[in-house]
């Protein structure tokens, strides 16, 4: 069988791309050393998926190593080598607040830890897909410059700019612009992922996601938008919205229509590509409208409070141009809308708590 490497696969892409690819015949090897612990604290942690996946796939393969060691990921590639048919990078340090606490292991970890990935692919399994788990804050905060308008429950992109009707597109400009140290670091990342595929001729490419989410999203206050807030509203845990009156806007993509687009770039890979992958027009919200949705779905007000000062480089409206992807992946199409994300979201966490 052919073999994918997941990084991250306690994590939520990382065990979604898990499942997806065992299911489709590949057998897995999952990369996890459970450093979202140590961003995030023990709620945090992914020990559980781990588990999960160890009992539910009977081709899975787990390594607890941490990305940046290229000796121990140098051994797991070398063991494997050419059986390796797609690699799914989804490790990372994923907050832009924590970044700023501890600069080097961000970047270790997001930039040298990518190429360390990268060396071992193009030594030991050159003709693998390689999938970058991108995002859009390599765009910096220059979303926050589109011209946007004031609207009772969000912000919203004025219908006379161009990108109004299909959310912003790949060619929006990254430089000249604030990133925060964690859009950098995934920026260094993301031009290294494009650079092994234009020069080496690898089968490279970068999804720029922006908020990526599910029921095995193991959701925390500087991460995990949607999971975090139905955290908790399922368990009345207060919840703090930063700054934008709440309107700040964020398409989400739920992460097994995330992981069939991994799916279709394995089957026809295509040298250095780049897509903003999102829930684009057809799943979107601003932080108030996900409050009253969280509600609805389970039943309980959710206990929130105002903190004026917004996040640095937090973008006040994000909503991705898919159609680049969707034009060269035709047969792909999305699942799961606002309302069927955060009820696959409760479902989840409210089996995990009854445990």
């Amino acid at each position: 069988m052919p073999v994918a490497i997941v990084t991250g696969s306690g994590g939520l892409v990382g065990a979604a791309a898990a499942r997806l690819f065992a299911s489709r015949g590949f057998d897995v090897v999952g990369i996890d050393n459970d450093m979202r612990q140590v961003f995030f604290g023990a709620e945090a942690r992914t020990v559980w998926q781990v588990e999960a996946l160890r009992r539910e796939l009977s081709g899975y393969r787990h390594e607890s190593i941490d990305i940046r060691d290229s000796d121990g990921i140098g051994r797991v590639f070398r063991h494997y080598g050419h059986e390796i048919g797609a690699v799914i990078h989804c490790a990372a340090q994923p907050s832009h607040d924590w970044a700023a606490r501890d600069p080097e292991m961000d970047f270790t970890v997001n930039a040298n830890g990518t190429q360390i990935l990268l060396e071992a692919t193009r030594h030991y399994a050159r003709d693998a897909a390689f999938i970058f788990v991108s995002t859009n804050k390599v765009y910096g905060d220059r979303p926050n410059d589109l011209p946007l308008m004031d609207h009772p429950t969000r912000y919203e992109l004025d219908p006379a700019h161009m990108w109004s009707e299909h959310g912003i597109p790949e060619d929006m400009p990254v430089d000249q612009t604030l990133h925060s140290l964690f859009g950098a670091s995934k920026l260094a990342a993301d031009i290294l992922v494009q650079e092994y595929g234009r020069y080496f001729g690898m089968n490279t490419a970068c999804f720029r996601g922006g908020c990526l989410t599910g029921p095995g999203h193991s959701g925390a206050q500087l991460h995990g938008f949607l999971a975090y807030l139905m955290k908790c509203a399922v368990t009345g845990a207060p919840y703090t919205v930063f700054g934008y009156s709440g309107k700040q806007v964020r398409d989400n993509i739920h992460a097994s229509d995330l992981v069939e687009a991994f799916w279709c770039f394995v089957q026809r890979p295509a040298p250095a590509s780049v897509f903003n992958i999102g829930g684009g027009r057809y799943a979107n919200c601003s932080v108030a409208e996900a409050i009253v949705m969280a509600e609805q779905v389970t039943g309980r007000p959710v206990r929130w409070s105002y903190q004026p000062e917004n996040r640095v480089g937090d973008h006040i409206w994000w909503i991705s141009d898919v159609r680049k992807f969707r034009a060269m992946y035709p047969e792909w199409t999305y699942k799961y809308n606002i309302r069927d994300i955060l009820a696959d979201i409760h479902e989840g966490l409210s089996a995990r708590l009854s445990a």
